[in-house]
């Protein structure tokens, strides 16, 4: 059986909400993946166990909480409420504040681990050549960690097409609007739809696994460079 409409209106909506999820992710991660990797501070500890939560914490929990906290009784709601944005909940951009928040490890620890690898020695030699913070960063940092760049952005968006729980609690079940595919997938085994969620499961898997392969064959392509 063909996908409908409603399938391709829900394939759409993921491919968007993980592509601007892994942008917003890698904008906001750089930062506070450079800080966990160089710092000594005590802060280290609580906020990268913070950065880590949603690896161990269910994602109908982080939901609850997101919903409480965007909803109109909640502190971020109120706040959205009193200039003029309405609520957050149960929009799309309800759903990229919960996938953000939900990826965040897939994206940080990839790029923490990749700052980590490069050690201090090259940053020492761009000091001594009187490079400033920003040419150091797009001109050894960056190029150095590429491939920690690219393991996050592959990471963070499939996490994101894969979610669940964090965007049913968040953004309801609202076609055109929040409907992603996991969500459709569930609607058709409820209409006991079985060909329909067989179609778009199998999507899901094939789509799944060659990210896999892809991310695998770029570690061992980089491994046999070195």
């Amino acid at each position: 059986m063909p996908l409908t409409s409603a399938d391709y209106a829900a394939i759409w909506l993921t491919l968007k909400l993980a592509s601007l999820t892994t942008v917003i992710l890698l904008l906001i991660g750089t930062p506070i993946a450079l800080w966990l990797s160089r710092t000594r501070s005590w802060l280290r500890g609580p906020v990268g166990a913070v950065v880590a939560l949603p690896l161990v914490l269910p994602p109908t929990v982080i939901g609850f909480y997101l919903l409480l906290a965007l909803g109109p009784n909640g502190w971020i709601g109120q706040l959205t409420q009193a200039l003029g944005l309405g609520t957050l909940t149960f929009s799309f951009t309800g759903l990229v504040i919960g996938s953000v928040i939900y990826s965040m490890p897939f994206v940080v620890q990839p790029l923490q681990n990749a700052f980590a690898a490069i050690g201090s020695r090259p940053l020492e030699v761009a000091a001594t050549l009187r490079a400033g913070p920003w040419d150091t960063f797009f001109s050894v940092i960056l190029p150095l960690a590429r491939p920690g760049f690219i393991t996050a952005a592959i990471l963070g968006f499939a996490h994101t097409v894969g979610e669940f729980g964090v965007v049913l609690m968040i953004g309801g079940n609202i076609p055109e609007k929040t409907r992603v595919v996991s969500v459709q997938i569930y609607d058709h085994v409820e209409a006991l739809e079985y060909a329909q969620a067989h179609w778009l499961a199998a999507a899901m898997l094939v789509f799944s696994f060659l990210v896999l392969l892809a991310l695998y064959s770029s570690r061992r392509t980089r491994a046999g460079w070195s």
